[in-house]
């Protein structure tokens, strides 16, 4: 395992923080070894060379800690924007649940986004954070075909997994949902498997899905997804559809995105799973916000 210098890590995010209501932004690894052939964060411009293998940032739970102590105000970290939190390597290293510790020591909430049933793991310290601060668990499902999954995502949690897992997160009382992003064109932009989505999300017991019909593609980012597209897909002449739909744009909205909002938000809708990102916010911290008015 590498380790690479770094100065600080929790970070604060721009203001205002509409992005699920995240205060700072923290990420202890570096690169990611799911294999995710769609991934945004391959691309050139957030210079992480060898993207597909892990390094642990040097001395990151000292570093978090005063982070953390130096803060004047307390807020929701949130975890899982640039490298999955739950790799491999966390099962041995602990980092990401000894720096949730950290959080729950300093008072402050938790945001996390992942692929891993890893998560699960550490549901008793999320328990314990939830007890005094926001908890936001978000679990990335963009398709429910756990052989699709196992082309796209290969190295990671199959979706059938990971409803598993957001079942348990349910049940134990954190609050719990579904990224459903990037959604594919060609391969998961489809009335079936949105619905598959939203049902066995009703059935797990999630809270939100939160979704983007369509995906991102640049420079080197674009190239390799092609390339696995062609390997993965073979015959399919896939990267000729996306090159005649999309050129070289960077935001790649499915064509049938329109359809598909209709349908996702009437069957949320009617299923009581919120879906806008300002009723999920509203959720998951208005306990909180109500303790804290008490209290003034």
């Amino acid at each position: 395992m590498e380790y690479i210098p770094a100065k600080t890590i929790v970070t604060k995010t721009k203001a205002p923080a509409k992005w699920f209501g995240i205060d700072y932004n923290m990420n202890i690894y570096k690169g990611c070894c799911h294999g995710c052939i769609y991934c945004d964060s391959r691309s050139d411009c957030y210079q992480i060379e060898d993207f597909d293998r892990i390094r642990i940032k040097e001395n990151a739970l000292q570093i978090i800690r005063d982070d953390l102590r130096r803060k004047t105000r307390s807020g929701v970290v949130g975890t899982g924007s640039m490298s999955d939190p739950y790799n491999p390597f966390e099962q041995k290293h602990l980092l990401t649940r000894r720096a949730l510790e950290l959080c729950d020591a300093f008072g402050f909430g938790a945001a996390i986004a992942t692929k891993s049933t890893l998560l699960a793991r550490d549901i008793d310290i999320l328990q314990s954070i939830a007890e005094h601060s926001p908890v936001l668990l978000k679990v990335t499902v963009t398709t429910a075909d756990d052989s699709l999954a196992g082309k796209i995502e290969p190295y990671v949690s199959l979706p059938g997994k990971r409803f598993e897992m957001i079942e348990a997160l349910s049940k134990s009382g954190l609050y719990t949902g579904i990224l459903l992003m990037p959604v594919l064109p060609f391969l998961e932009d489809n009335v079936e498997n949105t619905g598959e989505i939203i049902r066995r999300a009703e059935a797990s017991g999630a809270r939100f899905i939160y979704p983007a019909f369509g995906m991102t593609l640049r420079g080197n980012q674009r190239n390799w997804y092609y390339e696995k597209l062609n390997e993965r897909f073979p015959g399919e002449y896939l990267p000729e559809r996306y090159r005649k739909q999309y050129g070289n744009y960077y935001e790649c909205r499915s064509p049938k995105a329109k359809k598909l909002w209709e349908y996702f938000s009437e069957e949320c809708t009617n299923r009581k799973i919120v879906y806008r990102m300002e009723d999920i916010i509203h959720q998951y911290k208005k306990a909180y916000q109500t303790e804290q008015l008490c209290l003034f």
